[in-house]
Parts: structure tokens; C-alpha cells; sequence
């Protein structure tokens, strides 16, 4: 099955981050639990299109969604690809497999009135912790950046600098997916509240860590409790179901766009690999558009 190889070739070749290793070697391992089950445990050539559409047939009537089961198809397809240039195999039985169609679905947001509240009317602790989870909530929203990305950034990767009067504008460095890196601006509130919160770590006796947020302990923060941060305040401002840290992200692209900001420009400060990515948030504008055509044209 060359799993091991495999594993290498996308942790060193493709550079996937582990999340991205383990779900793919999961997605791999229930495939082959399937076939060997179904079809008495085949050579790798006996394989074919037929088999692989039953299993996908099985995933779709256990309930899985038509998201899940494209990206588990994502899966085989670069699985045998990697087996073909590997000459494990001589034919791809994937050329024949199409997925299911997903269903849109619109990026949920908060409203800007809403972030506006958040970040100048909530009350924050007066301490380390209120100040940190202050700033990780000002970082979200005004860079976009992803949870991962929040949790590597170090106190080496901002960039402040001293504009005239003595204000501060920034820059900092992001490692995105696949080790991309980017650099993402910030303007003079951002600053402050980085100055602030700088001062306050060193207060803290937090200054040896080389990651710009830590835990009260000095340790680096974890997913789990960045989420809980984040759902915990976006809970005071919003009833939606759903306040995740990539709610944020989609804040941000939906904000900055019905601001005026161009797609392309949106694409490099999200740093996705290509603009369909980002070309969902539209869909938002175009609503919000429709909603005020409605409401407005005497004939609509």
C-alpha cells in the first residue's frame, strides 16, 4: 500500500502540516479497511474505479457529507498520483471519479456593529490575561489570519515602526500553509494595543518564550483554548451557533470586501493559493446588494 513512503512524500515533499498528514492517512486507512473488507483484500493493481465508487456509495449513505467525501476522493487522488510516479501502479482508477456536488454554503460573519462593540465596549480583565486575549481578538479581525498562524507568531515576527508624532504603524510575518510565508500590515490601533500588551508580558516575567502568546505559565497557547477565548467573547455580541476562530477570518475577508477592498488584494492578506478561494466572500456582498435593492427600489 506504501503508506509509510506516502507519509514521507507529503510531510517532506508537500510539506502538509501534520493536521493535514493525519487526515489524509486516516481518510487512507478507512479506504483500505473497506476494500479489503469488501473485496477480500485485492493487490494494489486489482483496485479499480468500481471499487473505489462503492466506497464512496458506502460514505454517502452512512450520512457523511458530500465535503467530507471530496475530501477524502482529494485524498486518493493525490494517493495515486504519488503511486504512479512511484510505478506501484500503471493506471488510475481515479480518472473516472467525480464527486458529489457540495451544497454552497455562505461564510458566517459577524456584523461589523457587532465587532465594533466587542472591541470598544466589552469589558476586558485588567490583567495579563484580559490584555492577551484582548489582542487575539484585535489580530483575528484586523489580519485574517488563521488559528495555527496565531498560535506560531513570535515577538521576532512584529515589525513596529515609528511613523511621525510618534505613532506606530506594523508589519508582521506569517507562516502560512505549506510553509508560505506573508506579510500582513497593521495600522496604529493594532499597534497600541501590541505596545500594551508587550508591556504587560514583561510585567509577567514572560520575556525568555520566544512566541508572542503565551499562557500564564509561559506556555504556548493551545487550539483548544484559543477557541475557547474566542467563543467565550464573540458569545456577548452574537446568537450565531457558530464562534470559532475562523469565524474571524471570514469577518475580515467580508468586511474588508463591503469596505471596498479589491479580491486580489483580500487574497494576499488571507494568503490562499488561488482566488476561487476567495472569491466565496462575494457571495455575501451580492446578498447584502440584494437586500438593499429589495428594500430600496420602488418596484423590486
Amino acid at each position: 500500500m506504501h503508506l509509510d513512503t506516502f507519509a514521507q512524500y507529503l510531510q517532506h515533499e508537500k510539506r502538509f502540516s501534520p493536521h493535514t498528514l493525519t487526515a489524509y492517512l486516516k481518510d487512507l486507512q478507512q479506504f483500505w479497511d473497506f476494500i479489503n473488507e469488501a473485496y477480500e483484500s485485492p493487490q494494489l493493481e486489482e483496485v479499480n474505479h468500481g471499487m473505489i465508487r462503492s466506497w464512496i456509495v458506502q460514505l454517502m449513505e452512512a450520512g457523511r457529507s458530500p465535503a467530507t467525501v471530496n475530501r477524502k476522493i482529494t485524498t486518493l487522488k493525490t494517493y495515486y498520483k504519488f503511486l504512479l510516479r512511484q510505478q506501484a501502479v500503471t493506471v488510475n482508477p481515479m480518472l473516472k471519479i467525480q464527486g458529489p456536488k457540495k451544497n454552497k454554503r455562505l461564510p458566517v460573519f459577524v456584523e461589523q456593529d457587532n465587532m465594533k462593540k466587542l472591541l470598544d465596549e466589552i469589558e476586558f480583565p485588567d490583567d495579563f490575561e484580559g490584555e492577551r486575549d484582548r489582542l487575539i481578538l484585535e489580530l483575528f479581525y484586523a489580519t485574517g489570519m488563521r488559528q495555527t498562524e496565531l498560535i506560531h507568531l513570535k515577538l521576532s515576527d512584529i515589525d513596529l515602526q515609528n511613523a511621525s508624532g510618534g505613532k506606530h504603524t506594523g508589519q508582521l510575518k506569517v507562516l502560512g500553509k505549506r510553509n508560505k510565508e506573508r506579510i500582513i500590515p497593521f495600522g496604529e490601533n493594532l499597534a497600541h494595543k501590541i505596545v500594551t500588551y508587550q508591556n504587560i508580558r514583561r510585567q509577567a516575567d514572560l520575556e525568555n518564550a520566544p512566541w508572542l502568546f503565551l499562557t500564564g505559565k509561559g506556555k504556548k497557547l493551545s487550539p483548544s483554548l484559543v477557541y475557547r477565548i474566542v467563543n467565550r467573547y464573540l458569545s456577548l455580541v452574537t446568537t450565531s451557533a457558530k464562534r470559532s476562530p475562523h469565524i474571524l477570518r471570514h469577518t475580515f475577508a467580508t468586511h474588508m470586501l463591503n469596505n471596498g477592498a479589491d479580491l486580489n488584494s483580500i487574497k494576499e492578506l488571507l494568503g490562499h493559493a488561488n482566488l476561487s478561494a476567495t472569491q466565496i466572500y462575494t457571495h455575501n456582498t451580492f446578498e447584502k446588494l440584494r437586500a438593499i435593492y429589495d428594500n430600496a427600489h420602488p418596484r423590486a
